[in-house]
């Protein structure tokens, strides 16, 4: 009967945890949306940016009815996502806290801080870096025409352009999660420092398979991702050997 109440208390606190992170998700993607038109001008600065010396006339365009506002709805749920992940964490972190030792809340509390701080720095580095770059090498394919040929110009559809910019940022993010992911499997004994450095030629491949998969089709972005994620991982071997060493170190104090 114990276990029951404490099963079904358990149950109810999650699902109260679960319902403020969902009610303030919501809350975001609303705000977000009556500034969707500000957050979409935001997105497309780095293409305005990348443009702005350019002597043609540029513009964004739609071809459907309901894409502008369809675009508007992804841009308020990406934004309440992103900004409702970490409030999604706490809750999550504040439900198995009670459960954890004060040892083990000090090791999961890192990964807590370090896992939105990761997804911010990839987002930041496709916004200033990445988009900028690959936009050039797409417009450089523009040509103005002959008297045998067609001009060739580019007309950015206004949904087109969201969905590579959240692709990009997306994958960017979640690929920026591989020391916290390495770093997991270490402390639960999977992978160790050792294994990492043998296995870094396989992991090059992969990771260039992956930036591949992930990004469209040119090596602008697929070197961008590729490059970051391996000095991540050369960080993780890092990382992995530092926190073996202090558990090494906590080890001999306990047989002192």
């Amino acid at each position: 009967m114990t276990n029951s109440n404490s099963f079904t208390s358990h149950f109810t606190e999650l699902r109260s945890r679960l319902i403020k992170s969902i009610l303030f998700i919501f809350v975001v993607f609303i705000i977000s949306y009556i500034f969707a038109e500000y957050i979409y001008n935001f997105l497309v600065d780095p293409y305005a940016q990348a443009v702005k010396d350019d002597l043609k006339s540029r513009r964004l365009i739609f071809t459907a009815l309901h894409e502008t506002f369809i675009t508007y709805l992804k841009v308020a749920f990406f934004s309440a996502i992103f900004l409702g992940s970490p409030v999604l964490l706490i809750q999550i972190y504040k439900f198995i806290a009670p459960g954890l030792y004060k040892n083990e809340k000090k090791a999961i509390l890192p990964y807590l801080i370090f896992t939105p701080i990761l997804f911010l720095v990839g987002g930041l580095l496709v916004y200033y870096l990445i988009m900028p770059l690959a936009i050039k090498f797409f417009l450089s394919f523009e040509s103005i025409g002959s008297d045998s040929a067609l001009p060739i110009q580019l007309e950015a559809k206004v949904n087109e352009y969201l969905s590579l910019i959240m692709r990009l940022i997306f994958a960017f993010g979640i690929s920026f999660q591989l020391p916290i992911l390495l770093n997991l499997l270490a402390k639960i004994g999977i992978v160790n420092s050792s294994y990492l450095k043998k296995s870094r030629r396989y992991v090059i491949v992969i990771i260039f398979s992956i930036a591949a998969i992930l990004t469209p089709p040119d090596p602008i972005t697929q070197i961008g991702l590729a490059i970051p994620l391996l000095l991540l991982y050369e960080i993780s071997i890092i990382t992995v050997k530092f926190t073996e060493k202090k558990k090494d170190d906590l080890e001999n104090l306990k047989d002192a």
